[in-house]
C-alpha cells in the first residue's frame, strides 16, 4: 500500500477530494474496501464501550437518563440511534458467538440486530437445544462480503417455519389481511393493503410480466420508475381481467402459484434438531430445511404447503444428491374435474357441519394426506371451504383434534374434539342444499 493510500484510509477527509486524482482505480477500490472495514471495526468498538459504560454509569450518564441518550447528547447521533447502540451491546452479552463475529468485523450492525432479535424471541416450537445450530446458520448467512439483509431475513423466516407451533406465523395469517381503497379530493384513488405471503405471491406472480422494463420502439430504455411500472402493470392486470371476464371453473386449474418442497418433507415434517448437519458446513443446511419455498416470497410452512397440496396441479422433478434435476414428469391434477363434479354431487358444498359455503368456494381435501399415502379417491376426499380447510391443517386448537371418517353411508362424518363434545359423537356432513 502506498503512503498516500495509507493516508487516505487513516487520515482526515478534509481536502481529500483534491488529492484523490493521484490514486489509480485499483487504489481507489482498495481504499473504499479498507475504509468500510475500518467503519465496521469502529462500530464494534463503540458498541463494546457503550455497553461497558451502561454497566458502570457515572453521574453524567445517570443525568442523561441512560447511556443511549448520553451518547446522542454528546455526538451527532439521534437519540433513537444512541439507544439502538446501547440495546445491541446489552443484547450481545448472552450470545458470545454472535458478539465474537460482530467484534471481529465479520457481521454488520444491522445483521447482528436481526440475529440477536431472533435469539431473544425464538419460535415457540423451537427446542432450546436447537439455538446453537440456528445461530450458526444465521451467522453463516450474515458473514462475508456476499451477505445481505435479504439472506439473513430469509434464514430467519425459514427457521420460523421449520419450528412450527400451533400458532399461525404472521406471514400466513389471513385474518390480518387488509385492503383499503379510498378516493382523494382530486378524484384519484389511494390503495393500501397488507396481505399474507401467499396472497402476495399470487399478486407478484400476476404482475411479474406486466411490470418488466419495456424499451421504446427506437431502443430507448424504459424511463418509468419501478413504482410507475408496477402501477401500469396493475392497471393492465385489471383491464385484462375485465376484458376476458374469466374467473375459472370449479374443476379448473388453481392460480399459478409455484411451491417447491421435497417429497419426504411434504410426507412427514422431520425434526430439524435431529437432522445431522451436512458435511460441507452449516451454510448448505439452509437449502435442505423441511419447508416449502415460493419463488417470490421464499419459505412457506409445511402446513400451508400441505393445504395447497390437497387440490393442486402436481409436477414431479427427480433430483440428484446435489439438488440438480435429472428428470421431470408431466404435471397432473390430484383431483380430476370428474372427481370434483362427483364431490359436489355428494357434499353439495363445504361438508363441515353447519357450513353454508357454496361448491365454487371449496377445496378438495384429502382425509388422509396424499403425501402420506392417501389415495385420490372418493372415499378419501371431502369438500371444505378455505376456512374449514385451514382449520383441519393448522388453525390453533384444531390441528389433529377434528377427525373425518367416511361412514357406512359412503359420506363424510366429522368427529369433534373433547373440548367441543366430551362424548365425541360423530356428526354428519352438512348435506343441506346451498344457495
Amino acid at each position: 500500500m502506498s503512503v498516500l493510500l495509507s493516508d487516505v484510509v487513516s487520515g482526515s477527509a478534509v481536502g481529500l477530494r483534491g488529492r484523490l486524482w493521484r490514486l489509480s482505480a485499483a487504489e481507489l477500490r482498495t481504499a473504499a474496501i479498507e475504509a468500510s472495514a475500518e467503519i465496521l471495526r469502529l462500530e464494534a468498538v463503540r458498541v463494546a464501550v457503550v455497553d461497558e459504560l451502561s454497566m458502570r454509569p457515572d453521574d453524567q450518564v445517570i443525568a442523561s437518563r441512560g447511556v443511549g441518550s448520553w451518547l446522542a447528547a454528546n455526538t451527532m447521533l439521534q437519540v433513537r440511534d444512541g439507544k439502538k447502540i446501547a440495546a445491541l451491546g446489552a443484547a450481545l452479552r448472552p450470545f458470545p458467538a454472535v458478539a465474537a463475529r460482530f467484534d471481529c468485523g465479520d457481521c454488520s450492525f444491522e445483521h447482528a440486530v436481526l440475529i440477536v432479535a431472533f435469539c431473544e424471541s425464538p419460535p415457540k416450537g423451537m427446542p432450546e437445544e436447537a439455538l446453537p445450530r440456528c445461530i450458526d446458520l444465521l451467522l453463516a448467512a450474515a458473514s462475508g462480503v456476499e451477505s445481505t439483509t435479504t439472506k439473513v431475513r430469509n434464514v430467519i423466516a425459514t427457521l420460523e417455519r421449520v419450528f412450527e407451533s400451533d400458532e399461525i406465523p404472521p406471514a400466513e395469517d389471513i385474518d390480518r389481511n387488509e385492503l383499503r381503497i379510498a378516493s382523494t379530493l382530486n378524484g384519484r384513488v389511494v390503495v393500501r393493503g397488507d396481505f399474507d405471503a401467499l396472497t402476495g405471491e399470487m399478486l407478484l406472480s400476476a404482475l411479474s410480466n406486466l411490470t418488466m422494463p419495456t424499451p421504446a420502439p427506437d431502443g430507448t430504455p424504459d424511463a418509468r420508475s419501478a413504482a410507475k411500472r408496477t402501477a401500469d402493470g396493475f392497471t393492465e392486470l385489471i383491464r385484462r381481467y375485465l376484458d376476458c371476464a374469466k374467473t375459472g371453473t370449479d374443476g379448473g386449474q388453481r392460480p399459478h402459484v409455484n411451491v417447491h418442497i421435497n417429497a419426504r418433507d411434504l410426507a412427514e415434517h422431520r425434526d430439524c434438531v435431529a437432522t445431522p448437519s451436512p458435511p460441507d458446513g452449516v451454510g448448505a443446511a439452509v437449502s435442505d430445511l423441511d419447508v416449502g419455498h415460493m419463488p417470490w416470497l421464499g419459505p412457506l410452512s409445511v402446513s400451508q404447503t400441505r393445504l395447497l397440496g390437497c387440490d393442486c396441479f402436481l409436477s414431479n422433478v427427480l433430483l440428484d444428491d446435489h439438488g440438480a434435476p435429472l428428470d421431470a414428469k408431466p404435471g397432473k391434477r390430484l383431483v380430476t374435474a370428474e372427481q370434483r363434479v362427483a364431490l359436489i354431487a355428494r357434499d353439495r358444498g363445504c361438508a363441515f357441519p353447519g357450513c353454508t359455503c357454496v361448491p365454487a368456494w371449496t377445496d378438495a381435501h384429502h382425509i388422509r394426506h396424499w403425501a402420506n399415502g392417501g389415495p385420490t379417491v372418493m372415499n378419501n376426499l371431502v369438500l371444505l371451504c378455505r376456512s374449514h380447510h385451514r382449520l383441519m391443517h393448522r388453525k390453533t386448537g384444531f390441528v389433529g383434534k377434528w377427525e373425518i371418517r367416511i361412514g357406512t353411508d359412503n359420506k363424510p362424518w366429522f368427529i369433534p374434539p373433547p373440548s367441543i363434545d366430551p362424548g365425541q359423537h360423530p356428526r354428519p356432513a352438512n348435506t343441506t342444499f346451498k344457495t
